[in-house]
């Protein structure tokens, strides 16, 4: 036990994390040069796509120095802050993590969200300065910043480069000298801590455990402490580039283990495994439920597909357990789920994962966040989509979300961000400067304004400098109303939204002008308006399509042109009666793009 290392990477999104972990396995001969490439942890193709990490992975490497074979466990982890989730498991099996901060950019603020979230857990930090060998990096600069948030001295930051690999010898060495090796009881009972699950379609669900005590042999009967279900293992052993079977696996090392799991509800990430015959006395304590930030409905085109989304769905969450899912309908839309996501990469992400993975063509409603809304008989209760708003009659108040933004940005765009947000009805709560070129700016705002499009605005702004991190602060009164949008007098349900009511003119204006560009036209006239409550705020109509029935007529009476046109025109009366509006797809997509 003295010889293992348990560690994590922490970073902002493009500090050039996943390159130093390549170096990293490289150097310690984990990986040969046959199966080298780039990002080699993010086996995704979307995450190469992107660049970003979206899943945890862990990995084993063996490193010798003076003769001692030591094994080192890498978690590479996510930098964007909706996987924040994924970070907080990650760290929960980790003594130790290395801090990685661009020479370049410098601190932003997902580093120092990271950051803390590793203290809090008693982690040990290495503060690295990457991408040193970038002619626009500034080391001192940074080497300041890093001093001033962490408090340790100069000497103690390592300089290196992902891209050459500069410096990852003097990384590894760090890792083995400041890291402390894992402490338990090898002789005590099984407790190990569940910090991940992934879905294999021949093996079912193989759950990644780190043993905090006690050992796990091949064929033990063991049991998953909150869920209460019991198991045979089946195979153990440890994560290399493959998984790598073992025997047994000891106390402080990472594994996983395979058990016939069919159901995602049996294995709960930070759940304890244990053994049934000598149970752990208590189990381990201090892991979350996942809190989802952003509501949306997720349905299929094509209403016969309901069970197959449903399948993927339950697939998705086994190797996501940061979404959460319930059924739902809407008379738009027919039957779907009421989906919970982290943030809006976070929904736009599974969206696209559904239609590579699963080949599931889904509409997804507009996002919203969970209100609290309290009637007048005293009771309250929570509103996550606009149909299960009250009636105006029946509700004392209503309040929503509030969160705590951080944004970290250049001088010269301190006024535009602070335009942004008050515009997106935000609080200015403190301003500072970090050096005499970078601001902190701390905001209170709703979180209904930042589920729309506000990281894209900012980043547009800010010409990409600017880094934002938030975390829920409580609820607070809010003047909200549903904005309905009806096409010929029928409500979409799936179009409603909660708004503000200072913004729900502009924004019922917006949508009826945009739904009036992509309806085809039909037979009969379609009027587009948006209402809240009886009072119609805004109103669009798409002309029918009309024949030329007079073009047949050569002179003669005026009354028999007359008489043709009434005859069309009550034609068209009837059409409308009967006739179904069809909502094209990218009409769903367009309102979440609309500039609110």
């Amino acid at each position: 036990m003295e010889n293992i290392r348990n560690f994590c990477i922490i970073a902002h999104i493009d500090h050039g994390k996943s390159t130093l972990a390549d170096r990293l396995l490289e150097y310690t001969n984990t990986v040969s040069k046959k199966d080298s490439q780039a990002q080699v942890l993010d086996d995704m193709d979307l995450e190469r796509e992107r660049g970003i990490t979206i899943k945890s992975h862990a990995i084993q490497m063996d490193y010798e120095r003076n003769g001692i074979k030591y094994t080192l466990n890498l978690i590479d982890t996510p930098g964007h802050v909706d996987f924040s989730y994924e970070v907080s498991r990650s760290i929960a099996a980790c003594e130790g993590a290395l801090l990685i901060v661009d020479a370049a950019q410098g601190i932003q603020a997902q580093t120092i969200s990271n950051l803390y979230l590793a203290l809090g857990s008693d982690l040990t930090i290495i503060p690295i300065l990457n991408k040193i060998d970038l002619p626009s990096a500034e080391p001192e600069v940074v080497k300041d910043q890093i001093v001033d948030l962490l408090g340790c001295d100069r000497e103690e930051i390592l300089a290196a480069s992902g891209k050459t690999g500069m410096g990852v010898h003097e990384i590894l060495s760090a890792i083995v000298d400041r890291i402390p090796h894992p402490k338990g009881d090898p002789k005590a009972p099984l407790k190990a801590l569940i910090f991940d699950s992934v879905f294999n379609s021949f093996r079912g669900i193989i759950a990644y455990f780190r043993i905090m005590d006690g050992e796990i042999r091949k064929g033990d009967h063991v049991k998953f402490a909150a869920a209460d279900s019991e198991y045979h293992a089946d195979e153990i052993g440890i994560l290399k580039l493959t998984k790598t079977p073992r025997d047994v696996v000891k106390t402080g090392d990472v594994g996983y283990i395979i058990s016939g799991i069919k159901e995602a509800k049996e294995v709960k990430v930070g759940d304890t495994l244990t053994h049934v015959a000598r149970p752990c006395l208590e189990n381990i304590a201090g892991f979350e439920e996942v809190k989802p930030m952003v509501f949306a409905g997720i349905y299929p085109v094509d209403t016969d597909e309901y069970e197959e989304l449903r399948g993927a769905i339950e697939k998705l969450q086994l190797n996501d357990a940061s979404l959460v899912f319930e059924p739902e309908s809407s008379a738009a839309l027919g039957f779907g789920f009421r989906c919970g996501f982290l943030g809006m990469l976070h929904m736009e992400i599974i969206q696209e994962r559904l239609e590579r993975e699963f080949n599931m063509t889904v509409i997804t409603t507009v996002p919203n966040v969970s209100y609290h809304a309290y009637l007048t008989n005293g009771t309250d209760m929570i509103v996550n989509n606009p149909s299960d708003f009250p009636e105006p009659n029946y509700m004392d108040r209503i309040e929503e979300p509030y969160i705590r933004a951080t944004i970290i940005t250049k001088a010269e765009f301190t006024g535009a961000v602070m335009t942004l947000c008050i515009l997106k009805r935000g609080n200015i709560i403190n301003q500072s400067y970090l050096t005499t070129d970078r601001v902190e700016l701390i905001f209170d705002m709703p979180m209904a304004e930042i589920v729309f499009d506000f990281y894209d605005k900012l980043k547009s702004i800010s010409k990409g400098y600017a880094s934002f991190d938030y975390h829920q602060t409580g609820y607070k009164e809010s003047d909200l109303v549903r904005l309905d949008i009806k096409l010929n007098g029928e409500p979409v349900d799936a179009l409603s939204a909660l708004i503000h009511r200072d913004h729900s003119f502009t924004f019922g204006k917006k949508i009826c002008e945009k739904l009036k560009e992509l309806m085809t036209r039909q037979q009969f006239e379609i009027i587009i308006q948006a209402a809240i409550g009886a009072k119609i705020i805004a109103r669009e109509t798409v002309k029918a399509l009309r024949k030329d029935v007079t073009a047949k007529c050569y002179g003669g009476d005026i009354s028999r042109k007359r008489k043709l046109l009434e005859k069309q025109k009550e034609g068209k009366k009837r059409m409308r009666q009967v006739g179904n509006v069809e909502i094209p797809q990218q009409a769903f997509m367009a309102i979440l793009k609309l500039d609110s």
